[in-house]
């Protein structure tokens, strides 16, 4: 059942969240809660750090150490199944959250649309960025300091709080007055 938080209004528990993104697997439809987006994204940081794990103790690996931190660097294929497994259904999830929010499920993906813009500009003027001089350097500047802002705007915009009331993508998920627990 949905909670509710005087403080924060209503929200999903970690498995509650976890159980919609995998019901709704590729569904890009509808709305996401705040809650139910950022459960799943702990759900894959956490699973994604076990998978690394279980690689190391299953297929084995090396640890790495340097003077400021320890890595585990393993070759098991777990990790990799466990993050294409769940690729479609958190892009899903990203997507009906930034519906919540009022925009369009596009915006998720403005870093990778910059990416694709400034490889296009590489690739038309046949430049490597360092090579560049005068207004194409320029350019890339500005270019590049959009790709830096761009993840940043996209995590801010999956922050916002939901839009009150039903919007062009549906109503909201979550009715304060209806499947309020107390």
């Amino acid at each position: 059942m949905l909670r509710r938080n005087p403080r924060r209004g209503v929200g999903m528990s970690f498995s509650q969240a976890i159980s919609t993104c995998f019901r709704k697997y590729a569904v890009f439809s509808g709305r996401a809660t705040r809650s139910e987006y950022w459960y799943f994204v702990l759900f894959l940081i956490l699973g994604g750090i076990a998978c690394d794990i279980l690689d190391g103790i299953v297929f084995g690996g090396s640890i790495q150490t340097t003077e400021n931190s320890v890595s585990l660097r393993s070759e098991g294929p777990l990790n990799g199944l466990f993050s294409l497994l769940t690729l479609l259904p958190s892009l899903a999830a990203g997507w009906r959250r930034m519906h919540d929010t009022g925009r369009s499920g596009l915006y998720l993906l403005y870093p990778l649309i910059v990416i694709v813009g400034i490889g296009t500009f590489t690739a038309l003027f046949g430049v490597l960025p360092w090579q560049l001089d005068g207004i194409f350097m320029i350019a890339m500047s500005i270019a590049m300091v959009i790709l830096i802002i761009s993840p940043l705007l996209v995590l801010w915009w999956l922050s916002r709080p939901s839009q009150p009331g039903a919007n062009e993508w549906g109503a909201a998920p979550v009715s304060v007055d209806a499947q309020v627990t107390p």
